[in-house]
């Protein structure tokens, strides 16, 4: 929706300090008045911004917010708004759902830029064009180089627990943060939405311990297909500025390697390019090894971060040719183990060998086969750790084929009694939580951690969404999830 179109067009007012010219509103006797709280996660070549608007005026049924930065800031992507760029001047008019703003009210909106040279903080902010008299608060967030040094635990293994560095036993119960694995490969930003420092203040009110955060393979490693924009060193300072800013706030960083390389066009192919486009069966020894060795290399010195080898893994279901023993030595060694399969698979095992090449101890998490959603040969295929530091990484839906109690405690207990269990994905596709509620009962009688899926503003006919809004309004669904959380 565009303002200006239900503005009068008459009497342009100049606002020389921001170089803006607005035109008077048609309410010309309704009190203007607004305060501003800029924040920002800055990764040395880009940023995004959450800018957090309150009305302190009239109510308003519709409202644009303009700005301007002095330096080359520009604008890649919006969120929560209509955004545009003109030059150094920004405007944003407000979306569907948040043009309503009563007195008092306040709402809150988001960006993504890319910048060289300095990037300094806009100080005069306008709603209507009418200046801001109200506060305006800048405040930056955790600069990466406090990562490996804030209140997130530093975690290991230690039998079939994860403990802290007193021993002490942890259990994870948070979100996962959807964007970093497609966001850069469809070439519009880095994360779906706002990852600063206001937004993961949300997630950690929901008395969040973790948050796990897909990544894709081809957009890390900079690969020529993807828009350097949000490739290469830019999207690794950006997964690294994020890890900063969850460790600010005592959240476990999960790092995912969700979308990976590989041309598979067979049974429940999800896409047809051999880029990282979306899920594949297996993750592949073009790319898969190389990510984890700079993943691992990245983050070795922090234990608080936890490694997640492979989304979902699907070989025995879906590949047709091998039998369900052929698929579990798939999953494991890859390579020749896996026929019918269309390109050379990375096994687990090379994954765990690549992250352990680099020196790292970091905790590991392994997803099972069938999406994850199947460990029963999970403990007869375990990759070989010599830390010690394998965890089981399992997804639960309503919708999975193990989706009983009685399946649990065939298949998943015997797992969660010798290694630390994570269901690091469960969610339920009616936006309800009824199936979560018995899940979670179930995992917190076997001290598992877990992971619902997502910390996203789509709609739950999309897919289970944990959010309406980055501030932490909760969906039906999400309010389930949040209520175990806090209770």
């Amino acid at each position: 929706m565009k303002l200006r179109a239900v503005l009068a067009a008459a009497g342009a007012v100049s606002l020389s300090a921001l170089g803006f010219f607005a035109v008077s509103s048609p309410m010309a006797h309704a009190a203007t008045g607004c305060s501003v709280t800029y924040t920002k996660n800055d990764w040395g070549s880009g940023f995004t911004t959450n800018i957090a608007i309150k009305n302190l005026g009239d109510a308003l049924s519709s409202w644009t917010l303009t700005y301007a930065y002095t330096g080359n800031q520009t604008l890649t992507s919006g969120w929560s708004g209509t955004w545009s760029q003109s030059g150094k001047n920004i405007t944003v008019t407000n979306a569907s759902w948040n043009g309503s703003l009563a007195t008092g009210a306040s709402t809150t909106i988001g960006a993504q830029f890319s910048y060289s040279g300095t990037n300094t903080d806009p100080t005069s902010f306008a709603i209507n064009g009418t200046t801001c008299t109200g506060s305006v608060t800048t405040s930056p967030s955790p600069s990466p180089t406090t990562t490996g040094s804030t209140s997130a635990p530093k975690l290991h293994v230690s039998g079939n627990k994860l403990v802290d560095a007193n021993g002490t036993a942890v259990t994870l119960r948070g979100v996962n943060r959807s964007g970093g694995e497609f966001a850069c490969i469809q070439g519009y930003g880095i994360w779906d939405g706002a990852v600063d420092d206001t937004a993961t203040a949300a997630i950690a009110s929901w008395n969040a311990k973790a948050v796990r955060v897909p990544l894709n393979e081809d957009c890390w490693l900079g690969q020529s297909w993807v828009n350097s924009a949000y490739a290469g060193a830019t999207y690794q300072a950006a997964v690294k500025a994020y890890v900063a800013t969850l460790e600010a706030h005592g959240l476990v960083p999960i790092l995912d390697l969700h979308w990976t390389y590989g041309l598979w066009t067979g049974n429940d192919s999800h896409c047809s390019t051999a880029h990282a486009e979306c899920q594949k069966p297996m993750p592949d020894s073009a790319e898969s090894p190389a990510f984890w060795t700079s993943v691992a290399g990245t983050f070795k010195g922090d234990t608080s971060v936890m490694f997640d080898l492979f989304n979902e893994p699907y070989p025995n279901n879906n590949i047709g040719t091998m039998t369900y023993a052929q698929s579990w030595a798939c999953w494991r060694d890859g390579g020749s183990a896996c026929p019918g399969l269309t390109y050379d698979a990375a096994g687990m095992q090379s994954l765990v060998n690549a992250v352990r090449g680099t020196g790292a101890t970091n905790v590991i998490l392994v997803g099972g086969n069938s999406y994850s959603n199947d460990l029963s040969q999970w403990l007869t295929y375990k990759p070989s750790d010599a830390t010690g530091n394998l965890a089981a990484s399992w997804h639960s839906y309503n919708g999975n084929y193990c989706n009983t109690s009685s399946c649990w405690d065939q298949q998943i207990a015997p797992v969660a009694a010798s290694v630390p269990l994570i269901a690091s994905e469960i969610g339920e596709g009616d936006c309800g939580h009824s199936y979560i509620d018995t899940l979670m009962t179930w995992l917190d009688s076997h001290a598992a951690s877990y992971d619902a899926w997502t910390w996203n503003t789509w709609d739950c006919s999309a897919g289970p969404s944990l959010i309406s809004n980055l501030d932490g309004t909760p969906t039906a669904y999400g309010a389930g999830y949040k209520a175990h959380l806090t209770s």
